[in-house]
């Protein structure tokens, strides 16, 4: 990410804390959680630091590990802990810069964590929606990445399907579509999730994790994944069936290539979240099979595989133009299987665009 992009980031960072009346802003990341925010505004990776912003200050604390990794991603000023754990350090900085009030995410930071810290500043606010915000907006370098991280997710799953048979195990299936998303340059698959792959009556789970069920002839087989570029995700989910669908298997998929589709077109900017999920419910629940699509449509992605906004009957986000969604409706039959369709949408002022190819959403015979 450019330098010029992360000063953008902190700029905008800077007038959200201006509404919130906070004189600086704190955000930590210990064994990578919470890593993903402090990449979007500081451009560092690793796994454990601090970072202390305010109106005319910003600074990246970090250990030794990763003195020379973070000086070389990050434009911010770099501070490397001697002597002093993270905690400590950043409680001298807050000492030494006078602030009264301090803007903090309250649902990441562990409470012993924080009171280490609390008697730092006078006061403290909870800004646990500023990043959320912030990072809901996609730039063109950020759609670019996700995209290009959806075209190696569904290429490398074709090059799997090459390798697919009878026997063959949903753990099998698994390891070489994360090895070959590697071979084909993507950093890995999702960063803190693993894959779905779920075959026969298995596939009625709509997050069946791989296990050693070999594939059979007759099984449909859902296959939830996607590739890590950059730090950026896709998710896409694609069905394959072992011999030709059933009449069912094909109503089915029919039924959610529909809802799909129109629900990908009434993505806009000003659209309830909720809305969406009512089209593409409603187009399902019309064909019969609404009472087994158990969950929302859809989800933000980003930096993290589920952000917001939500697509779900119970959302109250409102799209924007820039959000990145994932659209996604799925029908699970208890004692058959399943099957569901996804693919990552860019909302924009004239509509969505799919990031993520829209290709081969039929499931093939093998």
């Amino acid at each position: 990410m450019s330098s010029g992009s992360i000063m953008g980031r902190i700029a905008r960072l800077r007038e959200l804390l201006s509404r919130e009346r906070a004189d600086v802003f704190l955000l930590f990341v210990a064994e990578r959680y919470n890593s993903e925010s402090m990449t979007y505004l500081s451009g560092f990776r690793g796994s454990s630091g601090a970072l202390v912003i305010s109106q005319d200050r910003q600074y990246l604390v970090t250990d030794g590990r990763y003195a020379l990794q973070a000086r070389a991603e990050s434009p911010l000023d770099v501070l490397i802990l001697e002597g002093v754990s993270l905690q400590g350090k950043a409680a001298e900085i807050l000492r030494q810069g006078g602030w009264k009030t301090a803007g903090f995410e309250a649902e990441r930071v562990p409470v012993s964590f924080f009171r280490g810290l609390e008697s730092s500043v006078s006061s403290w606010k909870d800004c646990s929606g500023l990043l959320p915000a912030l990072r809901r907006r996609k730039d063109e370098t950020e759609a670019a990445l996700i995209r290009t991280a959806g075209d190696l997710a569904y290429d490398s799953y074709l090059e799997v399907l090459g390798a697919v048979r009878e026997g063959m195990t949903e753990k099998e299936f698994n390891a070489l579509l994360e090895y070959t998303l590697r071979k084909n340059g993507a950093e890995g698959g999702w960063t803190n999730n693993g894959f779905i792959v779920a075959s026969g009556e298995r596939s009625a789970l709509p997050h069946g994790v791989p296990t050693g069920r070999g594939f059979r002839k007759g099984d449909m087989v859902t296959v939830d994944f996607g590739a890590t570029v950059e730090g950026y995700m896709s998710d896409l989910t694609r069905n394959f069936s072992l011999g030709p669908l059933s009449p069912q298997g094909r109503d089915i998929q029919d039924t959610l290539l529909e809802a799909h589709l129109r629900a990908a077109e009434a993505l806009r900017p000003g659209v309830e979240g909720k809305a969406v999920d009512a089209v593409a419910r409603d187009v399902v629940t019309r064909r019969g099979w609404g009472k087994h699509f158990p969950h929302g449509l859809g989800h933000g992605l980003g930096l993290e595989v589920h952000e917001a906004p939500r697509l779900s009957p119970a959302s109250r986000d409102v799209l924007e133009e820039g959000d990145v969604v994932t659209v996604e409706p799925g029908i699970y039959i208890e004692g058959w299987g399943g099957m569901r369709i996804e693919d990552d949408y860019l909302v924009t002022a004239g509509g969505a665009v799919c990031l993520s190819g829209g290709k081969g959403r039929e499931a093939p015979a093998l």
